[in-house]
């Protein structure tokens, strides 16, 4: 069985974070790793707090770990801080992995910081070059390119600039647009993969979305394939969601 790790959040709903990459990996049939980043105190309404692991825990986490295990693929969700982005940039290249995903998480879907200030610069400064595929979402990559994302013509042009920063692919997820849910790969050339637009609120599509992608290409998948394989996943979740508190849905991953 192939092996992805995952280094991300602990989300105590079960429908974001680690636990939610874990399902995914499962559900792919891939053996899930984790590394806890923080620790989260939230609900399907929102994220209350934040307790990021500190450096020496981060570190050893990651060590030990790797000594023993060298994953297929992985996933870099929720990094707080500059240091974290640091301590995992340094790991990565030690141990010589690849198939890196970032999904570069800024804010919660409940529209709290993620992210301490300085730690998306140095996302993109330490990690995006040696990445296979990054995955922000419309929010993630106005905030990192600066362009405000309204359309397809501005998602194409963030892309392009993502891209410069030195990752393979470039993944906007565009599930937040009005009209359809496309999602623009970008690798020197565009691919649209559109999807049904489903309505209503849903915890972790983020999450889900760039698990699924690390999970196919430990899989041995190309990066393409794994971008519409997660995409159907994910919309095939999101179709079997259920409600279990008084917030946003939870997928059925």
């Amino acid at each position: 069985m192939k092996t992805a790790l995952t280094i991300a959040g602990s989300d105590p709903t079960g429908g974001a974070g680690l636990q939610a990459d874990l399902k995914v990996f499962n559900a792919f049939n891939v053996h899930g790793l984790c590394v806890v980043s923080a620790i989260t105190a939230q609900n399907t309404e929102g994220v209350d707090s934040i307790f990021p692991v500190d450096k020496d825990s981060l570190e050893k986490q990651l060590r030990i770990l790797l000594s023993d295990i060298k994953p297929y693929a992985l996933k870099v969700g929720m990094l707080y801080s500059k240091w974290a982005v640091e301590i995992v940039a340094k790991v990565f290249k030690e141990y010589s992995l690849g198939n890196l995903v970032i999904d570069p998480v800024t804010v919660s879907s409940s529209g709290m910081s993620l992210v301490d200030d300085g730690t998306l610069d140095s996302l993109r400064d330490e990690l995006f070059s040696v990445s296979k595929v990054i995955t922000p979402n419309i929010y993630e990559a106005s905030v990192l390119t600066g362009i405000m994302i309204e359309d397809k013509k501005s998602m194409e042009e963030a892309a392009k600039i993502l891209k410069d920063m030195g990752p393979e692919v470039v993944v906007i997820t565009g599930g937040h647009l009005e009209e359809i849910a496309i999602d623009l790969y970008y690798d020197g050339g565009f691919q649209s993969i559109e999807g049904e637009k489903i309505k209503g609120e849903y915890h972790g599509t983020g999450c889900a979305f760039s698990a699924a992608v690390t999970a196919s290409l430990a899989l041995g998948h190309n990066p393409l394939e794994s971008v519409r394989r997660a995409k159907e996943f994910v919309t095939d979740a999101i179709k079997k969601a259920h409600h279990p508190g008084r917030g946003m849905g939870l997928l059925n991953l």
